[in-house]
């Protein structure tokens, strides 16, 4: 069976040559739109937002986007960032639903990834296996709601200056923040985005994601996917500590695109891994 996989672009991953795969793009909105899709001069976004100085925010794609990434496929799974922060879902939601209506016999399913970042693609990739293991549409569902109980996100803010200009923290506090060398830990929980730890310098901030991954219930030989906004040479930091405890641990690195660079602004960094079970990760409204 086979099966054509769409996320939106906060999954990081804005094509795969060779895969029946998608992305539709969100929007960055500062003055300009910044259309995320392959060939956005993301330093220079990144750049423009530094000094602009009025009020920011992201749109979602629309349900025509999502129509046609669906294309002309038998069986499609849809990924999308989680709906509490953004009208994607809902957006995909109304396309599959037109989609079905229009071509009866097909069929769409969406998952929520109740996060942002490497997690969507996590569920794409087990998607994909469950594809290569011949299992059937509704196999395939129900062995990725299991994985994504399993899978956690977690991410590390050097600042929340775009934050603050998109209305979700105070300015002065985000000011502050930055003046004191404070970094900000957080993870998706339930859908919401939350701040778990606040420690002040780069090596205390590198050690609380580290043991925020061992507390999530992280195992030597399971899969974590960063995405870093220009913050490679941390992100390596933070691999060589994992490594240190988990040395068969599997890792894929990857910049993040417009969405998430956006979010994490530079120096920032979000990661997804598998872990214990993940009580946040409610798929019973499936």
């Amino acid at each position: 069976m086979h099966f054509r996989i769409v996320t939106d672009s906060s999954s990081n991953v804005l094509s795969r040559p060779g895969e029946d795969y998608g992305c539709v793009p969100l929007k960055i909105v500062a003055g300009q739109e910044y259309v995320d899709v392959p060939g956005l001069n993301i330093t220079q976004m990144v750049e423009d937002l530094k000094v602009y100085k009025g009020k920011t925010g992201s749109s979602c794609p629309n349900v025509g986007e999502w129509l046609e990434a669906f294309g002309d496929a038998e069986f499609v799974f849809g990924i999308t960032i989680t709906k509490h922060l953004s009208g994607s879902y809902n957006a995909a939601r109304q396309a599959a639903d037109t989609y079905m209506e229009e071509h009866p016999g097909r069929r769409v399913y969406l998952f929520d990834s109740l996060s942002a970042g490497p997690e969507l693609m996590m569920i794409a990739d087990k998607i994909r296996q469950c594809e290569a293991e011949g299992d059937d549409f509704d196999t395939t569902i129900a062995k990725v709601l299991n994985y994504h109980n399993h899978t956690h996100t977690i991410f590390c803010l050097e600042s929340m200056n775009n934050l603050a200009h998109n209305g979700r923290v105070p300015l002065t506090a985000a000011k502050l923040a930055g003046m004191l060398g404070i970094r900000v830990i957080g993870e998706a929980h339930g859908g919401q985005i939350v701040a778990i730890h606040k420690p002040r310098g780069a090596k205390k901030a590198l050690h609380a994601m580290v043991q925020t991954v061992k507390e999530r219930g992280f195992r030597d030989g399971g899969l974590i996917r960063i995405a870093h906004c220009f913050a490679e040479d941390v992100s390596q930091e933070f691999m060589a500590l994992i490594r240190e405890e988990f040395p068969h641990a599997r890792f894929i690195l990857e910049p993040a695109s417009a969405l998430c660079s956006y979010y994490a602004e530079v120096g920032g960094y979000i990661v997804g891994f598998e872990g214990a079970f993940n009580t946040h990760n409610d798929n019973t409204k499936y």
